[in-house]
């Protein structure tokens, strides 16, 4: 692969999520870690509530905060409603071995947006994170590039004035690369976005949706390229 390719994926990869990961216990920290930087995530490990509001308050850029409820100083609970008396919106997912309704339900009026009750499995773990962050990434209701529109909130697509029709799948798949334009994506990338479709979606199927979404926008003045070994990038024709 020449330079200008290599240095072209460099620039257009999409960037990994940032992730603040607040757990008193160093072990479960550690290996929870572990688990979110396997998954092509960027980990800020913290032991106490204190210094987790006190990052918050200073404005880290993460793109969700992993928040165990029993820490020490104060607690899980009262480092979310600091965080929502500053009206942040950051997504939180609490960590909890206190399975009682009452602290779940007292956890997300606070303004917690999900919880996990443990043990968990690490997999629902990172499908969760990735959940709350696609429902806090802002993406405009209209995307458009070359001569194809797809309306998100009426779900239609159109190639100038014409129709276009697409399976629930391969809508997901052009959405997400849409939304991604001139960046590189990989299958397991798409794969992970198109939750909850994507549970049972393999990186072979990836590769089926692409070929029929390149057939159906082949005179949208738009293409999908495959950058070998690393993904797709949805750009202009030229």
């Amino acid at each position: 692969m020449n330079c200008r390719i290599m240095r072209l994926i460099q620039l257009t990869m999409a960037k990994p999520m940032h992730v603040l990961l607040v757990e008193d216990d160093a072990v479960l920290a550690d290996g929870l870690a572990r688990i979110l930087q396997a998954n092509g995530m960027l980990v800020e490990t913290v032991g106490d509530g204190a210094l987790a509001d006190q990052m918050l308050q200073r404005g880290l850029d993460v793109a969700v905060v992993v928040l165990d409820i029993g820490l020490p100083g104060i607690d899980g609970f009262e480092v979310v409603r600091r965080l929502r008396s500053r009206a942040a919106s950051l997504p939180v997912l609490l960590l909890t071995a206190r399975d009682a309704i009452e602290d779940r339900v007292r956890g997300l009026e606070l303004g917690a947006d999900d919880y996990l009750v443990k043990p968990f499995a690490s997999a629902e773990l990172v499908a969760r994170i990735r959940a709350l962050a696609r429902r806090a990434s802002p993406h405009p209701a209209v995307l458009s590039l070359g001569r194809l529109t797809l309306d998100t909130g009426a779900k239609r697509a159109h190639i100038e004035q014409r129709a276009l029709e697409l399976s629930v799948r391969e809508w997901a798949v052009l959405e997400y690369l849409l939304q991604h334009a001139a960046r590189v994506v990989s299958k397991q990338q798409i794969i992970d976005a198109i939750l909850p479709w994507g549970d049972d979606l393999t990186l072979n199927a990836v590769e089926v949706y692409i070929s029929r979404v390149r057939l159906k926008i082949a005179d949208a003045g738009i293409s999908i390229r495959t950058i070998r070994g690393f993904g797709y990038m949805l750009e202009q024709s030229a």
